[in-house]
């Protein structure tokens, strides 16, 4: 079993809280988790049963009556659920009463979100980073913040840097020895979550368009996101568009990376990029196998970006900090891949390069967003294919990708 750092979060959040939400994709290891930390007195149920999943539909209030202490999974398929658990905590205040696991994120359903505010802790739990994967806890943020490059301690490189890539962070992916298996087990994963999943959130009119709209998210990971030219080839109009991957969302399979901007407002009202959560899927929506990407690197890219942000969402999501994440654009096209921010707004930029050469000029937009920043400005980075953490100016350097798991 892979240690999952974001456990301790988890315990804590359990010793003051009277509901916590254990939410992220299916096949992360939520349960595996969830059944670690709960109290073995608590009753487990998971609603993914036909028989729980009926009762907690027909009597929401006499399904939650007389549970002490309970971890209900997959709450998602019965929200009405929820105001009979607000109903029970109301009563019974003790923390750690109700741990409930979720695929989908709830909280943007807002009868969900209102129904348990003050009285829910959330806790996203994304697939395996590499850093549990090779069992041992990353500071790459904690470093970065205090203004060092970090080094790393685990040397990935070429050829294993693309297999771990392609591979991504499901633990039954990992289990799966050659790329063939992985790809199809990442197919029939996806088929599986568009043809079930989405009917738990959302009624839509053409179902039949979200496999094909997926794939074409798939090709602009990584890119400014137009929903009219991403519906148009499909027949699906901008608001039909923009309402169906705002559904890959929910359900963990892709996050929008909104733009970086020093007004507020303007962050509201520029566009964001659409990434994918998992590199292994991405790499299996575009069929990008290792023996491909070896003759022709030129898709590994914006693979190798959407690794890097999943890794650094993993990291940001166990350390006890607050970071917002962002992408930064200026009017000369200037850009940075990853802009971190913490509490204090003391931002760190990440630009990922799957070469393994740097130069200055990569740090174009590195340089850019600096000056934007000001003061706040602590730290950029060119994440490479490399092995040597390299000095570019004054808080500039290249360093490995390996470095994420330092």
């Amino acid at each position: 079993m892979y240690p999952r750092w974001i456990e301790r979060r988890v315990r804590e959040e359990l010793s003051d809280t009277r509901v916590v939400l254990l939410a992220g994709p299916r096949q992360a290891g939520k349960t595996t988790l969830a059944k670690k930390v709960a109290e073995e007195h608590a009753t487990f149920l998971t609603l993914d049963d036909r028989t729980v999943l009926s009762a907690a539909k027909d009597d929401p209030v006499g399904f939650v009556r007389g549970l002490d202490r309970a971890t209900i999974e997959e709450i998602q398929r019965a929200p009405e659920l929820m105001l009979a658990i607000k109903r029970s905590v109301d009563e019974d205040t003790r923390p750690g009463r109700f741990l409930l696991t979720g695929s989908a994120n709830l909280m943007t359903v807002p009868r969900v979100a209102d129904s348990l505010a003050g009285r829910m802790a959330v806790v996203d739990l994304l697939p395996l980073s590499v850093s549990e994967i090779r069992r041992h806890r990353s500071h790459f943020l904690e470093e970065a913040f205090r203004g060092n490059a970090p080094k790393p301690n685990d040397l990935v490189i070429g050829g294993d840097l693309v297999a771990e890539v392609v591979t991504g962070g499901y633990p039954e992916v990992r289990l799966r020895s050659t790329w063939n298996r992985r790809r199809d087990w990442c197919l029939d994963y996806v088929r599986a979550i568009v043809e079930r999943d989405v009917r738990d959130i959302a009624q839509i009119d053409k179902a039949q368009q979200l496999p094909r709209l997926l794939r074409v998210l798939a090709h602009h990971s990584g890119q400014l996101v137009n929903y009219s030219g991403l519906g148009a080839p499909l027949g699906l109009t901008h608001v039909t568009t923009q309402k169906y991957a705002g559904l890959f969302e929910q359900l963990f399979l892709t996050r929008l990376l909104p733009p970086w901007s020093n007004n507020e407002l303007k962050r509201l009202i520029k566009t964001p990029k659409i990434h994918f959560l998992d590199s292994g899927l991405l790499a299996a929506l575009l069929d990008l196998s290792p023996q491909r990407l070896a003759g022709d690197r030129s898709a590994f890219g914006a693979l190798l970006e959407t690794f890097v942000l999943s890794e650094v969402l993993k990291i940001s999501s166990w350390t006890g900090q607050r970071y917002s994440l962002s992408h930064y654009r200026d009017k000369e096209q200037n850009e940075v891949d990853i802009v971190i921010e913490d509490q204090d707004r003391k931002t760190v930029g990440l630009e990922v390069k799957a070469s393994a050469t740097v130069t200055a000029a990569d740090f174009s937009g590195l340089r850019k967003l600096a000056e934007s920043a000001g003061k706040r400005f602590i730290l950029g980075l060119v994440l490479y294919d490399g092995d040597s953490v390299v000095p570019f100016g004054p808080n500039l350097f290249a360093s490995p990708i390996s470095a994420l798991w330092n």
